[in-house]
């Protein structure tokens, strides 16, 4: 074979594969630039093949530049962030490794893979934003039964997990009509998140969207701040609308409904099937137009049996059911939220902690978080406020809790729709990943304890994409 046939294909293996690929000569000027690479800089082909890099890029500066590392000062750079303008100066975020290739001794070229996350960056740099400004608005607002809201979208849910993706398709339908929605999820699934991203998606958006835990309240005073109090109807009570009404027009979110007592949940039925509400000591009966999102965060059909939510209650708000799969059942996730999260807080703290190593995914995808998203964003955020001047995140140095439980095997609920060699792999991967981890990386031992050959691991390991150590 010629060395052209070579050349042809590599062009055609970087054409096909996903990242940015950008190859510079000894010189800096490009001889490989994909389109993946074109579409992610928002430029064209032709604006860098056969230029010079810093012509291409003309906002770096050479001690800023990997490429410039790479081929003069042979310096690799692995998965650094880097954020700059392009010829039309459109500003893109990209997580780079560059690497210098060397022949006989020689630095003959650069190569550079790239991965765009400027929407993820601004995604994050909206979250901060909206919670700055919803402290500020809880300022102004104490005296108000409902505190602000911060405003999430369905651009604010993250995760390519195929089971939590039809839940997220699912709540996207849900958001295109008024009906009642019943959410189930753990503790820090993201219930709120989802309630939230369901109005705004919907034809409600521009209406209030008040959000009320009922398990945060006083019993005696729940049944006021849902109706609303006429005066004297108890003493100190004053003419005051409740959140039915407040909400009028829009949605309104009773999270932990469960913790409603008994009698108030005969009360709130009774108002989803008139579609009015009578103030707490008054006579008036008032309409309300209010869409219902309830949340629970154990199984509904428990809560019926123990008596803390009523049936007919339950099957009056579940019209449309959203259950929102725990994070131990969408471990394919972790690198994506752990990538979200290290942004997010980095630049909270004014840290520089961008690569995470595959010891450190390896670690994080086998704990069992009890405290679901939540709790990974907690270790996260943990983790980078430790951080001294490192740029690596490795499992030596991420703040896992004191006695890390293990995912327990299989660890993965079965759905009666899903394919059962889809989930019987899923098991097979889970198990496999667990031996890694019990064996520190060491893949012969690994192997030893599955009882399988060492070749036949190293199969299943590219199959389900698992690192060693």
């Amino acid at each position: 074979m010629r060395a052209e046939h070579y050349r042809k294909i590599l062009d055609e293996l970087i054409e096909l594969i996903d990242e940015g690929v950008y190859i510079v000569d000894r010189n800096g000027v490009g001889i490989h630039y994909n389109k993946a690479m074109a579409d992610m800089e928002k430029v064209n082909v032709s604006d860098v093949m056969g230029k010079k890099f810093h012509e291409a890029f003309p906002d770096f500066s050479m001690g800023e530049s990997t490429m410039f590392k790479a081929l003069k000062k042979n310096e690799p750079t692995l998965k650094k962030q880097q954020t700059y303008k392009n010829l039309y100066g459109k500003e893109i975020t990209t997580v780079n490794s560059t690497v210098p290739i060397i022949v006989d001794g020689e630095t003959v070229a650069a190569l550079e893979v790239a991965k765009d996350i400027t929407s993820i960056r601004q995604m994050s740099d909206t979250l901060l934003e909206l919670r700055e400004g919803a402290m500020e608005r809880a300022e102004a607002e104490k005296a108000k039964p409902a505190k602000g809201i911060r405003k999430y979208t369905f651009d604010d849910i993250y995760g390519q997990n195929p089971r939590f993706a039809e839940v997220v398709e699912k709540a996207k339908k849900a958001a295109d009509n008024d009906a009642s929605v019943f959410i189930y999820g753990e503790t820090g699934t993201g219930k709120e998140l989802f309630a939230q991203s369901i109005h705004y998606g919907g034809r409600r958006a521009d209406k209030p969207f008040l959000a009320q835990n009922c398990a945060a309240i006083p019993e005696t005073l729940l049944e006021g701040i849902l109706f609303g109090t006429t005066k004297g109807s108890f003493t100190g009570a004053v003419d005051r609308a409740g959140l039915f009404e407040q909400a009028n027009g829009g949605t309104l979110l009773l999270d932990e409904i469960s913790a409603m007592p008994y009698d108030l949940q005969s009360k709130l039925l009774r108002v989803l099937q008139e579609g009015y509400i009578r103030r707490v000591g008054g006579t008036k009966d008032i309409p309300v137009n209010v869409r219902i999102i309830s949340t629970v965060n154990e199984p509904p059909e428990e809560l019926m049996a123990q008596g803390k939510l009523r049936k007919d209650l339950y099957y009056r708000l579940n019209v449309i059911n959203i259950s929102i799969p725990a994070l131990r059942d969408r471990l394919d996730d972790i690198p994506m939220l752990t990538d979200l999260f290290l942004e997010k807080h980095n630049k909270r703290f004014g840290k520089e902690l961008w690569m995470v190593t595959d010891g450190a995914i390896n670690k994080l995808q086998h704990y069992d978080y009890p405290g679901n998203v939540r709790e990974l964003e907690n270790i996260i955020e943990q983790t980078v406020s430790m951080a001294d001047k490192e740029h690596v995140l490795s499992e030596k140095n991420l703040n896992m809790p004191g006695a890390a439980r293990k995912v327990k095997s299989p660890g993965i609920s079965y759905d009666q729709n899903q394919p059962l060699d889809e989930y019987l792999a899923a098991v097979e991967a889970l198990i496999i990943k667990d031996a890694i981890v019990s064996s520190d990386g060491n893949i012969s031992k690994a192997a030893e304890s599955l009882k399988i050959k060492r070749q036949t691991l190293q199969h299943k390991l590219k199959k389900y994409h698992i690192s060693g150590k």
